[in-house]
């Protein structure tokens, strides 16, 4: 993909910054507009998640659940089989975190053509602290059978992935963050559901990212190549089913990885490209992400240099890596 379809102004030290919650919101409204079994619920979250600006213009749709995340998915469940789309609305922390089990055998067993939406994820939750920064769900959900996976990078693609959430026929999971983050895409760039999207074409290297952190790895890209490192970045953004073609295909093409996300290195994206390139082409890789320990209460921009996710330890570990590399 040429990176002409992304924000012209990427790079740009005053690029437009959007939360990706707001995307959700944006999306769930455009739904309400022309699916009328589109419905929505929320648990105590309305405001937070974005999802009452639905609830005021489709008030008859809307359900507010209260804090009871297992019931809520209980009701979302019956709504499914009913015929109805809902849209689970909650912080990543209490949904899934709090109705794995519902999520498991309700949603997921009975393949329920629910939605859910988990709010707050990543460090970036910020002065929330550790309850509250979801960190953990990316490996908690793509285990289960039946459901897709999906981690959009900026409010466009998360109005984008609300759309497509709505068209796909079963479990659905997606996951978006609380601060403002860069604009990366446009309305033009592709996505699909279960495709990987390159964003930046490299020779060297490839970094697989997704979420918010995309940005990061382009910038961090950015100033490898003026170091002399060409590095390829891929927009991972659906975790399963996952694009194993283009991984291969950018790990045979530059011969080492590093993956970055904002979520536990175990169990997350980086366990799933890995899997992937140890069945069909294993190259040397390195892992950015949380690791093996919970946040704490902070500036977003602070933890995440903090805990190992800005643009210099990504260089950092594309450096690493290479060196693993010419061995």
């Amino acid at each position: 993909m040429s990176q002409a379809s992304l924000n012209p102004k990427l790079f740009d030290p005053e690029v437009e910054q959007i939360p990706t919650r707001f995307g959700y919101g944006d999306g769930l409204v455009l739904l309400g507009e022309k699916n009328p079994n589109v419905v929505v619920l929320t648990g105590d979250l309305a405001e937070s998640t974005r999802v009452h600006t639905f609830g005021q213009k489709f008030p008859e749709r809307f359900i507010e659940c209260g804090i009871a995340e297992q019931n809520m998915m209980g009701i979302a469940t019956g709504l499914a089989l009913s015929g109805k789309i809902p849209f689970v609305s909650s912080y990543a922390v209490f949904v899934p975190g709090r109705c794995w089990d519902q999520l498991r055998v309700s949603v997921c067993y009975t393949r329920a053509n629910v939605k859910v939406a988990g709010a707050h994820a990543g460090i970036s939750v910020g002065q929330d602290g550790a309850t509250h920064q979801g960190l953990e769900d990316i490996a908690t959900v793509r285990c289960l059978p039946n459901i897709v996976v999906v981690v959009p990078c900026d409010s466009i693609e998360t109005k984008k992935v609300t759309l497509a959430a709505a068209e796909h026929v079963g479990p659905f999971y997606f996951r978006f963050a609380r601060e403002k983050t860069p604009v990366i895409t446009t309305e033009e760039t592709p996505f699909k559901v279960g495709r990987a999207e390159v964003f930046r074409e490299g020779t060297d290297v490839t970094i697989v990212a997704c979420g918010p952190l995309v940005y990061q790895s382009l910038v961090a890209a950015n100033e490898l190549q003026k170091e002399g490192v060409s590095a390829k970045v891929i927009n991972n953004h659906t975790i399963k089913p996952i694009d194993k073609l283009t991984l291969a295909s950018a790990a045979k093409e530059t011969g080492a990885v590093v993956t970055v996300e904002e979520h536990q290195i175990t169990g997350g994206l980086g366990g799933a490209v890995a899997e992937v390139l140890a069945e069909s082409y294993p190259v040397p890789m390195e892992f950015i992400g949380m690791p093996d320990t919970f946040g704490e209460s902070g500036q977003p921009n602070e933890l995440l240099d903090k805990y190992g996710m800005s643009v210099g330890k990504i260089k950092e570990a594309v450096k690493t890596v290479l060196k693993k590399k010419r061995k």
